[in-house]
């Protein structure tokens, strides 16, 4: 109660909803449009670790600068991942060179020849009696954890791993091979669903296929930064917005996550000059696609602060609902929020389904309230996220300005709500809001689960 009475005094006021000016989100959005394809088009992919990245980051910290704010580069270090010129050939029946990519946590070795075996989803049962010395072929409809998969074909002899994409057209779908940053024991490509069913054709009639793989990229300990803006409020209890920064580098990572990148300066050239009753922090996260680390070590610096909620923006299109991520606390203020937008609220209402493998992670893990949106991305870019069509055609300027819009009116609010105060989860109520969706199992299989070994089965 004590918590509440301070917070209607420091927040004052103002009305629950205040409106955001529309108008100038969307002035806003466009200049952020305009910064995200100069970066895209002079860095490409934002690798992190690589001298593109840094660059890209330095770039954006000086665009935030050039509008009289003052961003802070947060350091910090993480096992990263470095990309060489990596090969996968294709020797018998025929001889052709893969279009492949080495996954993440790959480490260097000699070049090797071996027969592909195809283990189908990759269950334990879905092994062959014998792969030993081979390099196995898994498909697409796999549920198991890149690491997991790298770990049973070594612990039967495999010597790799080609994982089938799973979307067609020539795509491969970058990914990390570890949560953790452990070097994976044997090497693991992504190769394109044509060349993948094509020998999956080949073997279902009997017929040999050979491989010949080299890997030149290396893990590595890495120095990168986050970078953070703070808006101060006239309460200390702050609303996080995060997007992550990086991406992987075949193509410009305009859609994952530029959008993000570009979202996040769109809320910071609208609120620089708003008087604000609580703090509002936007933080670009590094690492995040080998395995959210800037967000972990963001959580962590955290401390045990008044954060009211943290929005995550990875891949958000245009909201058609906001999502809760199952903090039910959360639902009541998104609920007056949305309904308060009138003949502009969201069709999709509130959700509260929490789901994992983003920046929200590791702020829930923190006992931090996290909120995204429901934002699908049309069908004719999303499908290209994580390889070379990622690039900035691919992101219409309208994307970027409806959007912001629904963001930014969702942190404002948010900011100016009287009836919401800062919490958070103690530690049994947050392994309660995993297990609640049946999280925790996967959890454990990458890493994340820090609640012991019981969980849900």
């Amino acid at each position: 109660m004590r918590t509440i009475i301070l917070s209607l005094f420091l927040l004052g006021a103002l009305p629950a909803f205040a409106s955001a000016s529309t108008e100038s989100f969307a002035d806003s959005a466009k200049v952020a449009h305009g910064m995200l394809t100069r970066l895209c088009d002079d860095f490409g992919g934002r690798l992190t670790g690589s001298e593109d990245n840094r660059r890209a980051m330095d770039r954006l910290a000086g665009e935030l600068r050039a509008l009289g704010l003052q961003p802070e580069t947060v350091p910090f270090k993480m096992p990263g991942w470095e990309r060489g010129a990596d090969t996968a050939d294709l020797l018998a029946p025929v001889a052709r060179r893969l279009r492949a990519t080495a996954i993440a946590y790959t480490q260097p070795h000699a070049a090797f020849e071996a027969d592909v075996a195809d283990i189908g989803a990759g269950q334990p049962a879905d092994y062959p009696a014998d792969v030993r010395g081979k390099v196995l072929l898994l498909s697409p409809s796999t549920t198991v954890p890149t690491g997991e998969s790298a770990r049973l074909a070594a612990d039967r002899g495999a010597k790799g791993i080609l994982l089938i994409n799973r979307e067609g057209g020539g795509q491969l779908l970058s990914r990390t091979g570890s949560f953790q940053g452990d070097p994976l024991p044997v090497p693991v490509f992504s190769i394109t669903q044509e060349e993948g069913f094509w020998m999956q054709r080949l073997l279902a009639r009997g017929k040999p296929v050979r491989v010949r793989l080299e890997t030149k990229s290396r893990c590595r300990e890495i120095d990168t930064a986050n970078l953070a803006l703070v808006f101060k409020g006239r309460s200390p209890e702050k609303i996080i917005v995060g997007a992550h920064f990086d991406s992987w580098d075949l193509g410009q990572g305009a859609l994952d996550n530029g959008l993000g990148v570009a979202q996040l300066f769109a809320l910071a050239g609208a609120l620089r000059d708003r008087d604000l009753a609580r703090t509002v922090e936007l933080i670009w996260f590094n690492g995040e696609e080998q395995g959210l680390w800037g967000s972990r070590h963001a959580a962590a610096q955290a401390g045990s602060g008044p954060i009211v909620a943290m929005i995550n923006l990875d891949m958000v299109g245009v909201p058609i609902a906001v999502n809760a991520l199952g903090d039910a606390s959360l639902v009541p203020a998104l609920t007056r929020w949305n309904e308060g937008r009138g003949e502009h609220k969201l069709a999709g209402g509130v959700e509260n389904i929490n789901w994992i493998g983003s920046d929200h992670t590791p702020f829930q893990l923190a006992g931090v309230r996290a909120i995204t949106f429901n934002a699908p991305i049309p069908r004719e870019s999303v499908r290209f996220y994580h390889d070379f069509g990622d690039t900035i055609d691919k992101l219409p300027e309208k994307i970027v300005v409806d959007s912001t819009a629904i963001i930014g009116d969702l942190v404002v609010a948010l900011a100016g709500d009287p009836a919401l105060s800062a919490c958070r989860r103690d530690a049994a109520d947050t392994e309660k809001l995993f297990t609640a969706f049946g999280l925790d199992a996967r959890m454990r299989n990458i890493g994340l689960w820090p609640f012991g070994t019981e969980g849900r089965k």
